[in-house]
C-alpha cells in the first residue's frame, strides 16, 4: 500500500496547481443507451423494506426502534414554524441568516424525525402529524435559504420570488427527505385523503425535477465550465439530491435516464476540477459535503443501476476518501486549512461505508477505531434522509470491523499542494502551498500548523459563524480570512492578497528528509516589494526548524513574523517565546538581536471559534529590528519537559 501511494505522488509531481483535467470519468463509464439498459425501475433498487414490512424494519432498526420512535414522539403535536417574510428579509437588513433558517431547520427535524418513528413503528399514530408537516413544507413559495436566494434569484432579493424555483442545498435536502417519505407513505397519505399524496408529488417535480431538467444556469451544474470557475461541495450535493429524487420519482425509462445522464455530466465537472491528488481544499470540515457527497451520488447511482454503472475502482476516488483520515491527528483534533474547523473527524459512519466502497483498510480501520471509542448511533436529524438510511443498514458491519488505524508518518499532495510531517516523538506539522482563490479561501499560502502529541500548538484559527459578510466583497475584512492572522510573515508591512494569482510557487516536499518549502513571494501583491521569500519547514528528531530565506527589492517597513497560538505564552526572556498547552510545553527561540516579540490577545466573541480555542486566542509577533533587502531568518520550536 505504501509504495502504490508514493508512485501515485511521484506520477503526479509534475501535473500544475489549479489544472481542472476532463477525465470525464463518469461519461466515459456509462453512455445514454447504457444508463438506459442498466437503470432498475419502480424503485426496486431501494435497499430498505417497504412501509408494511413490519419484520423487515423489526430487523433493519434493531436495537435502535425504540430510540427512534421515542424521538418521533417528542414532535407529536408539533407546533410547526411559520417562516415569516420578515425573516426572510433580515438577512438583506443586517446580514443574519440564522432568523430564517432556524424555524426552517426545526420543522425539517421534526419531518424526518416522525416519518423514521412511523417507519419504526407501523402503527399510524404518526401519519397525521407528518401530513400537518408536508403541507406546511408544500405551502411555502420556496425551501431554499434566503442567503442563497439574494444571490440566486433573478431580482438578487432575499424575499423568495414565487416566479423562480431555486435548487440550494437546502432545498435539495427537503426534496430528497420529501421523496423518500412519498415512497414510503403516499399510500397511508391516501387513505386520508389522495390530494395530499398528489400535492406532495407536484410540489416535488415543480421544485426539483422540473428545474433541474430545465435550467442549466445555476452556477453550481458548471455545465458551461470555463477556466477559473469555482466548482465546490455545492455540485456533488445538488446533484446527489436530484438523483435521489428522480430514482425514488421519475418512472418512465426515457425521461430517467436523461435526468441520470444529465447529473454524471454535472458532476463529471467538479471531479474534473479536484484534483487528482484527492485533497480537499475546502479542509476537513467539507469533506463530507464535498468528497462525502460524491460517495452519496456513486452509491446511490450504483444502487440505481444495479451496479453496472460505477467508478469506486478508480484511484482518484480512493484518494478523495482517505483524505479524512489522513487529515486526522488524534483526540478530535483535525489538520484545517480554510473555512475547516480544527475539531472533527468526520462522520465515522459514512467514512466506513466510502472505505467499503472503495476498499481501503485505511478508511475501514479507522472507522472500526473511532466507533469502538464511540459507537455510532442512529441520525436524530433525517434531512438527509439517504444518509440516516444508509448508516442504519450498514451499522452491523461497521460492528464486526476490526480497528487497525495509525496515522500515515508522511503525506503529501502534489497538486492541492498540502504536507503532512510527523515523527515518532510526537511532532505532527501541517503545511500548505496552493492560491489565494481556493473554495472557502483564506489568504494562507505557505502556513502551517504544529501539534504536539496530538495538541495544537501553532494553529490555524479557523472561521467565524457565516454572515453575509462571509460572502461578500468584504470577506477580507474579517481577520480570520487574513494572512496576517496566519503563521506567515507580512512583509514591507504588507500582507498576503486575494486572487488566483497570488499563489505560491516552487513547492516542494521530501519524505526522506521530512521537509516542506515553497516560494511565498508570489502569494504577496506588488506593494509588498519582495523578490523572493522562500518559507521551509524541517522536522527533526525533537524539534521544528522553520527558515525564511528572502531578497527584498526595496524596504519600506520592518518585516514582522507571525505565530498564532492558543496556549500561556511568556516572552520575558528576549530570543524565546515559551508556549504551555494543557501538558505540552514548547519553546520557539529566534534571534535576539534581529527581532523583538510581542503578544496581541485575540477575544473569541463568536461561539464558532470559541467553542474550539476558549475564550481567546494570542498572535505572537516577531517585529524586525532593521530592515534588509535580504537575510535569513531561523525558528527552532522544541519541546520542553513541564
Amino acid at each position: 500500500m505504501k509504495k502504490i501511494t508514493i508512485l501515485y505522488f511521484i506520477l503526479l509531481a509534475a501535473v500544475q496547481l489549479n489544472a481542472y483535467e476532463k477525465r470525464d470519468l463518469l461519461q466515459h463509464a456509462a453512455d445514454l443507451a447504457k444508463i438506459k439498459e442498466a437503470l432498475v425501475m419502480e424503485q426496486k433498487w431501494v435497499p430498505y423494506p417497504d412501509y408494511t414490512d413490519r419484520n423487515g424494519w423489526n430487523q433493519f432498526l434493531g436495537e435502535y426502534k425504540e430510540g427512534i420512535i421515542r424521538q418521533g414522539e417528542k414532535y407529536l403535536n408539533f407546533d410547526w414554524k411559520v417562516v415569516r417574510a420578515t425573516d426572510y428579509m433580515e438577512y438583506e437588513r443586517s446580514g443574519n441568516r440564522r432568523i430564517m433558517e432556524d424555524p426552517l431547520g426545526a420543522n425539517n427535524t421534526a419531518i424526518g424525525a416522525l416519518v423514521l418513528a412511523e417507519m419504526a413503528e407501523g402503527k399510524g399514530r404518526f401519519i397525521d402529524e407528518i401530513i400537518n408537516g408536508v403541507l406546511q413544507a408544500c405551502e411555502m413559495t420556496s425551501w431554499s435559504l434566503s442567503a442563497h436566494l439574494a444571490s440566486a434569484q433573478h431580482t438578487h432579493r432575499a424575499f423568495p420570488d414565487f416566479r423562480e424555483d431555486i435548487m440550494d442545498l437546502v432545498s435539495g435536502n427537503m426534496s430528497q427527505m420529501l421523496s423518500w417519505t412519498y415512497h414510503f407513505l403516499h399510500k397511508e397519505f391516501d387513505k386520508t385523503d389522495p390530494a395530499i399524496s398528489l400535492r406532495l408529488r407536484h410540489e416535488l417535480q415543480k421544485r426539483e425535477l422540473d428545474p433541474y431538467m430545465q435550467r442549466s444556469d445555476f452556477w453550481w451544474m458548471a455545465f458551461d465550465y470555463k477556466p477559473g470557475t469555482l466548482v465546490n461541495n455545492w455540485n456533488p450535493w445538488c446533484n446527489f439530491n436530484a438523483l435521489n429524487c428522480f430514482l425514488l420519482l421519475e418512472n418512465d425509462r426515457d425521461k430517467l435516464a436523461k435526468a441520470v445522464l444529465r447529473t454524471m455530466i454535472s458532476t463529471d465537472k467538479f471531479l474534473n476540477y479536484v484534483k487528482a491528488d484527492g485533497a480537499c481544499e475546502e479542509g476537513p470540515s467539507y469533506w463530507g459535503h464535498a468528497a462525502g457527497k460524491l460517495y452519496d451520488y456513486l452509491q446511490i447511482l450504483s444502487l440505481g443501476t444495479g451496479g453496472k454503472i460505477s467508478i469506486f475502482n478508480q484511484p482518484q476516488i480512493r484518494y478523495m476518501g482517505e483524505y479524512i483520515v489522513r487529515s486526522y491527528i488524534g483526540n478530535g483534533w483535525v489538520v484545517n486549512f480554510a473555512d475547516a474547523s480544527a475539531r472533527g473527524g468526520g462522520d465515522v459512519a459514512l467514512i466506513y461505508r466510502y472505505g467499503v466502497a472503495v476498499n481501503s483498510n485505511m478508511m475501514k480501520g479507522y472507522a472500526a477505531e473511532k466507533n469502538q471509542e464511540k459507537p455510532v448511533k442512529p441520525a436524530t436529524n433525517w434531512l438527509d434522509m439517504f444518509r440516516g438510511l444508509e448508516t442504519l443498514r450498514f451499522m452491523p458491519q461497521l460492528k464486526e470491523e476490526k480497528a487497525t488505524y495509525r496515522v500515515p508518518a508522511y503525506t503529501w499532495y502534489p497538486e492541492t499542494e498540502f504536507c503532512y510531517l510527523s515523527n515518532k516523538n510526537g511532532f505532527f506539522v501541517a503545511a500548505k502551498g496552493g492560491y489565494n482563490n481556493e473554495s472557502h479561501n483564506h489568504n494562507d499560502a505557505g502556513t502551517f500548523s504544529l501539534y504536539l502529541n496530538t495538541t495544537p500548538i501553532l494553529i490555524d484559527a479557523g472561521v467565524g459563524t457565516y454572515t453575509r459578510q462571509t460572502f461578500s466583497n468584504e470577506r477580507y475584512s474579517i481577520w480570520t480570512m487574513q494572512s496576517n492572522y496566519h503563521n506567515l510573515p507580512v512583509i514591507n508591512g504588507v500582507p498576503q492578497k486575494f486572487g488566483s494569482e497570488y499563489k505560491a510557487t516552487d513547492v516542494k516536499a521530501n519524505s526522506g528528509q521530512q521537509t516542506f518549502s515553497a516560494n511565498i513571494a508570489t502569494a504577496y501583491p506588488v506593494e509588498a516589494g519582495v523578490e523572493k521569500w522562500i518559507r521551509a519547514y524541517y522536522l527533526e528528531k525533537n524539534k521544528l526548524k522553520i527558515e525564511d530565506k528572502f531578497t527584498l527589492k526595496e524596504t519600506t517597513a520592518p518585516n514582522q513574523i507571525n505565530f498564532l497560538t492558543w496556549g500561556k505564552v511568556d516572552i520575558s526572556q528576549p530570543g524565546t517565546v515559551i508556549i504551555k498547552v494543557n501538558d505540552e510545553k514548547v519553546c520557539l527561540d529566534y534571534d535576539k538581536n534581529m527581532f523583538d516579540a510581542t503578544i496581541e490577545t485575540i477575544q473569541l466573541k463568536d461561539t464558532r471559534l470559541s467553542n474550539v480555542w476558549g475564550p481567546e486566542i494570542y498572535r505572537v509577533s516577531l517585529q524586525a529590528q532593521r530592515m534588509q533587502y535580504s537575510g535569513t531568518y531561523v525558528y527552532n520550536i522544541t519541546k520542553l519537559k513541564n
